[in-house]
């Protein structure tokens, strides 16, 4: 028994610490660990963030499970991409062409977010090969040739972001890089896409110098506020550093290992107070506490952040709700201490039935039926006063189906049918 009982820890363990396709490719495939660790294919779009609809034999969409919006679709083969397809992003084509093992390889064609060519050419392993890049008018600003070229890369708004050398379709050997309206950021040298030997600058002054991908490291993001800062080696956060949000304020503080964060941290919101301190495994909480204004709300572990197994407590510091393996009742907050949620959780999300409050004064506003983490099924809404306002069927998060509208005295104003949340013939 005690063998069986440390070979599920260890299990446990491993599972956390692979990288993310590793978890995937193990719950897909491995019915062994799915038995283990009580993951049914089910629920695959909870691990992923994605979810995927067969279209016939051998095409599919996967969409974001967050938002229903189309990621990809095209060939799909052996749980990867292989063939032809096309990617998305805000429901615009950005990339269209061929794939070889999830990875782009052959001819495409790269769009950018606004839908015109940026790129079209041959890919390798993921990587751009051999092709032309395009700027906002059209003109071509570098060629590649076998992984190989000096190139200019640009934002959406055509500003320089970088200009060097590439090798092996990756940025290798001289280079700079430009952050806020083409503003010098980096020069130096560069080994496999990672900074590797040079000068960072800010305002045109000398902020840090690395050498052999080692070093102290500012980087900003386009709008020149300083987004991170702290120690590199092998040309990636790696040891002790800050992360600031667009305002550049303090939002993590911690240990990185290979860029993601690993190890020793705490979060931070915007006005600076602690909102989590715990453990990470490549950029994912694995065990902590959360506090809301400064009170401990919950305290366990998770799974890809999603609390786990542990305890939540109340104003007072009793134990309200319990988590056994992402399974139970349990509540969510606002950004204060006013409560957002509070129902059933099966595996990590909202699942069941549950209720929905008001931040303004804490009013009920919803409760039904939930799956996935939306609202699915049957359900109510009301008033700020507490009067019936609807009462019908959801599904997405929005009135599907059935339903009764309500005015402010309880007359029925409607009764039929909804679609994406609006009357049906009406």
């Amino acid at each position: 028994m005690l063998e069986r009982v440390k070979s599920l820890y260890l299990t446990k363990i491993l599972f956390s610490c692979m990288s993310d396709e590793k978890k995937l490719n193990i719950i897909k495939y491995s019915k062994r660990f799915q038995k283990k660790l009580g993951i049914d294919l089910y629920y695959y779009k909870i691990y992923s963030g994605k979810y995927i609809k067969q279209e016939s034999n051998q095409k599919v969409k996967i969409y974001n499970a967050n938002n229903n919006e189309i990621l990809f679709e095209g060939e799909y083969l052996k749980g990867e991409k292989n063939g032809k397809g096309k990617e998305y992003w805000m429901n615009v084509i950005i990339f269209k062409g061929e794939y070889l093992n999830g990875k782009r390889n052959g001819k495409g064609k790269e769009y950018n977010c606004f839908g015109k060519l940026k790129f079209e050419g041959e890919y390798k392993n993921g990587k751009k090969w051999s092709g032309k890049e395009y700027n906002e008018k059209g003109e071509i600003i570098f060629e590649l040739k076998d992984g190989k070229g000096l190139i200019k890369e640009y934002d959406d708004n055509s500003f320089l972001i970088f200009e060097g050398e590439y090798l092996n379709g990756e940025r290798n050997g001289k280079g700079k890089e430009f952050y806020h309206k083409g503003n010098l950021e980096f020069q130096g040298e560069y080994l496999n896409d990672k900074k590797w030997n040079g000068i960072g600058y800010y305002n045109g002054k000398i902020i840090y110098e690395i050498k052999d991908g080692k070093g102290y490291m500012k980087e900003y993001n386009d709008n020149g506020k300083l987004k991170y800062e702290g120690e590199y080696l092998k040309g990636e956060r790696n040891g002790k550093g800050k992360e600031y949000d667009s305002m550049s304020k303090l939002k993590y503080e911690g240990e990185y290992l290979n860029g993601k964060r690993f190890g020793k941290g705490k979060e931070f919101n915007y006005s600076g107070e602690v909102i989590f301190e715990g453990e990470y495994l490549f950029n994912f909480r694995r065990r902590g506490r959360e506090y809301i204004n400064g009170r401990l709300e919950y305290e366990g572990e998770y799974l890809f952040d999603r609390k786990w197994d542990g305890k939540g407590y109340d104003k007072n510091g009793k134990v309200i709700y319990e988590l056994v393996n992402g399974n139970g009742n349990a509540r969510e907050y606002w950004f204060g201490d006013n409560l957002l949620f509070e129902g059933e959780y099966v595996n990590g999300k909202r699942n069941g039935k549950g209720k929905e409050y008001s931040n303004y004064d804490q009013t009920l506003w919803f409760e039904g039926e939930y799956l996935d983490g939306k609202k699915n099924g049957k359900g109510k809404e009301y008033y700020r006063d507490g009067k019936l306002l609807y009462e019908g069927e959801y599904s997405n998060d929005e009135r599907n189906g059935k339903g009764k509208e309500f005015d402010y005295f309880g007359e029925i104003i409607f009764e039929g049918n909804y679609l994406n949340g609006k009357r049906i013939g009406y």
